[in-house]
């Protein structure tokens, strides 16, 4: 492991076989970038990072893996945006995907294949989710993968709900010449979903349970109803693809989805976000986790280059 300054930063960088991973755990539990190196000798990235000035809003760059906790996506109160009713009945302020991107996080484990970073809550987010509570991101890095587990733990007296997920920007293409046509995402999805204007859940656009990405319809939609843990993105002309494995321990993984979205057709980056549920869980109670007191869940996400 290395400590490299970066931005005014010290950002940390891990070697592990053919793969080198760029993260600064205290900044939002925040995996930059993973790139590979191939027996060519050429640098694949994996996991996008784009230039930047600065750190100082690193929620707001789009690269890297932000964390989403404790809900993903938008949440709505009463059709008004960027609030939640707890089961207390006090609505609350609520920021799109959450409070971990832009937090501050303690280091716990650091060493040779990865970290764990627990989030320390800020006056903010103890207003907008006020439980006690450890909400730690774990990586594991591997020479042609990664691992990277959510764990709730409640320490309080009140059970807690959650819908966590994260938001990972691929490099895209990954070979010179390539569309995003060549791009294939495959998963077991039985229903999709999106939402309108109030946060309420409608049907979401038709596509093939094999799409290309070139397929507009992909964007912002939520594939769930997943009858296996596992999906996958292929380059169709090389066969290269990443396999994504997702799951739930001490939950059911019933509503579990995988959620597409890019900026735009010119973006070098497509994000292929696994969460626990649609947005708006607190609302509509779909993909919505509860923690009783003194109990822990997890969400885990592997990714394999294959």
């Amino acid at each position: 492991m290395e400590r490299i300054p970066y931005l005014g930063q010290t950002i940390l960088k891990w070697q592990v076989g053919a793969s080198s991973f760029l993260a600064v755990p205290e900044m939002g539990a925040r995996l930059m970038n993973w790139n590979v190196t191939l027996g060519d000798g050429s640098v694949r990235d994996i996991i996008f990072w784009p230039e930047a000035d600065n750190l100082d809003n690193i929620a707001g760059i789009r690269g890297g893996n932000p964390i989403l906790f404790p809900f993903s996506g938008r949440t709505f109160d009463g059709g008004e945006i960027n609030y939640w009713r707890a089961g207390d009945g006090v609505r609350r302020a609520m920021p799109i995907h959450g409070l971990a991107r832009q937090g501050k996080f303690r280091t716990t484990r650091l060493d040779e294949g990865g970290f764990s970073a627990q989030f320390v809550p800020d006056e903010e987010a103890k207003a907008a989710y006020p439980y006690d509570y450890e909400f730690v991101v774990s990586y594991r890095f591997d020479p042609l993968g990664l691992f990277v587990e959510l764990q709730l733990t409640n320490l309080g007296s009140t059970p807690m709900p959650w819908s966590a997920g994260h938001h990972f920007y691929f490099t895209l293409p990954w070979s010179p010449g390539r569309t995003r046509n060549d791009y294939l995402l495959e998963t077991t999805a039985t229903k999709t979903v999106s939402w309108d204007a109030r946060g309420r859940l409608v049907d979401g656009a038709r596509i093939s349970n094999r799409e290309s990405l070139g397929n507009k319809n992909l964007v912002d939609l939520i594939q769930t109803g997943l009858r296996r843990d596992v999906f996958t993105l292929t380059e169709a002309p090389t066969g290269s693809r990443l396999v994504f494995r997702s799951g739930m321990a001490n939950s059911s993984n019933r509503d579990l989805a995988v959620v597409t979205w890019t900026q735009d057709e010119q973006s070098p980056f497509y994000c292929i976000e696994p969460w626990m549920g649609p947005p708006n869980a607190a609302e509509t109670k779909v993909g919505l986790h509860t923690v009783n007191p003194g109990q822990s869940q997890k969400f885990y996400v592997e990714i394999t280059l294959d």
